[in-house]
């Protein structure tokens, strides 16, 4: 069967065996293929370390650029901090894998490494020292055995040799005898030559059987020398065998990220952000910010002031002027940008090994171009402005942000020097003008 092992497999073709002369070198080639199968080894784990490396940078990059998009984006509440914690999960996942990859690199393939050179020793000469040794020591149990074995293969050969001239004599007296022109003298000259060649082939048989006797005398001692030298060279595979058991089992351990509470934990964490999922919070939420629960100035009775003309609703109470920028408090510019989301049709990068690309997800049912992810600036409603300083919003229909933050203007400055604008969150309210400068 195809793949077993069968230890009777050989058994008849006596030609191919172990104790045929020379047939030992197998058992001495194992040396070099145990040193070559280490490289290979080590040539293996170099490979998967760099595949763990490239994943872990995929996932990365696909990380950073999804975080960005979904904090740009038009998610909110409960779900957003879920979809968020699914790049988090990228992110930790990453991690491990280029943990993988430096556990093979800098353990595994050290391992092999320092193994092989303590197991085998070069020589100046060429090929290893332990190779040498057991050759040599086959050679020392055999020699006398061949030797032996070379002398009755001789006189074998003498021996067939006598038994084929013998029967040729034979069968010339045979035909001497039916022929008319042989005379007496010459029958009896074949008669002589049929007992010769018996007596040569009889002495011939003598010695063939004694040398074949002497061999099978040496050949307990021959068999019991090299059995020696051959247990010596499987001592050496023992230690090879039992070593890459080791070394593979330590392997899967780093390969297994199952079997590491790290990775465990990732998911735990993950499912945990989902199940904290609430519909009635977001819900909540969006109708604060914006629906029905937002606060509203609503129109009220004015008495007539001629020293002020008539102007337009007020967007903050008449004692709501918006503060004067105070350079203390400055904060750097902060160096994010405005991220939009994946336009339709968008080229994926060109790490992703996988022939399909990904499809970019139109957002639109009906077929429009626009992505649910995009900016809303992009719709050429309201103006982008980058905050100069950070303002935190005294009341609820005021807008809170740092400065370097960007967002969108949705209504321009009015009399008391309040805009109202829109945060990439989708949060609207008022903010000083004063705070802020176009883009």
């Amino acid at each position: 069967m195809s793949g077993s092992y069968d230890e009777s497999a050989g058994a008849d073709d006596t030609m191919d065996s172990f104790w045929e002369v020379g047939n030992y070198k197998r058992a001495v080639k194992r040396f070099d293929d145990g040193h070559r199968l280490c490289n290979d080894l080590m040539g293996c784990l170099q490979e998967r370390a760099k595949i763990e490396k490239a994943y872990g940078d995929q996932l990365n990059a696909w990380s950073k650029r999804w975080r960005q998009l979904i904090e740009k984006g038009p998610q909110y509440g409960s779900v957003e901090r879920a979809w968020l914690a699914v790049m988090t999960e990228a992110e930790k996942v990453s991690e491990l894998h280029q943990d993988v990859k430096n556990n093979l690199l800098n353990e595994d393939v050290e391992k092999v490494k320092n193994w092989q050179k303590e197991a085998y020793h070069k020589q100046m000469i060429g090929g290893f020292k332990e190779a040498k040794e057991a050759e040599e020591g086959f050679k020392k149990a055999q020699k006398p055995w061949a030797k032996k074995l070379k002398e009755m293969e001789a006189a074998k050969k003498t021996y067939h040799m006598a038994c084929k001239e013998e029967r040729l004599a034979a069968a010339r007296e045979a035909n001497g005898k039916t022929e008319a022109s042989v005379t007496p003298d010459q029958q009896k000259k074949l008669h002589e030559k049929v007992d010769k060649c018996k007596q040569d082939m009889q002495k011939a048989k003598e010695k063939y059987e004694k040398s074949l006797e002497e061999l099978s005398k040496c050949t307990p001692q021959y068999m019991e020398c090299m059995e020696q030298v051959f247990d010596q060279c499987q001592q050496h595979e023992v230690k090879r065998l039992t070593f890459l058991k080791e070394a593979l089992l330590d392997i899967k351990r780093h390969l297994n990220l199952t079997e590491n509470q790290s990775y465990v934990t990732i998911y735990r964490e993950l499912e945990r952000m989902i199940q904290a999922i609430s519909t009635q919070e977001d819900l909540r939420w969006f109708s604060n910010n914006h629906g029905p629960g937002m606060p509203m100035n609503w129109p009220a009775f004015e008495e007539y002031n001629p020293d002020q003309a008539a102007a337009p609703p007020k967007k903050k109470k008449p004692d709501g002027a918006p503060p004067t920028p105070s350079t203390d408090h400055v904060a750097p510019p902060s160096d994010r940008s405005s991220v939009s989301s994946y336009d339709k049709n968008q080229a994926f990068s060109a790490e992703w090994s996988d022939d399909e690309q990904p499809t970019a997800y139109s957002g639109n049912e009906n077929g429009g171009n626009r992505n649910s992810f995009e900016d809303d600036s992009s719709t050429g409603k309201g103006v982008r402005v980058r905050a100069l300083y950070d303002y935190d919003g005294q009341e609820q229909d005021e807008l809170t942000f740092k400065a370097g933050d960007e967002f969108t203007k949705t209504e321009d400055e009015d009399e008391q020097g309040w805009c109202r604008g829109r945060l990439d969150s989708g949060q609207e309210g008022l903010y000083p003008a004063n705070y802020v400068e176009p883009i």
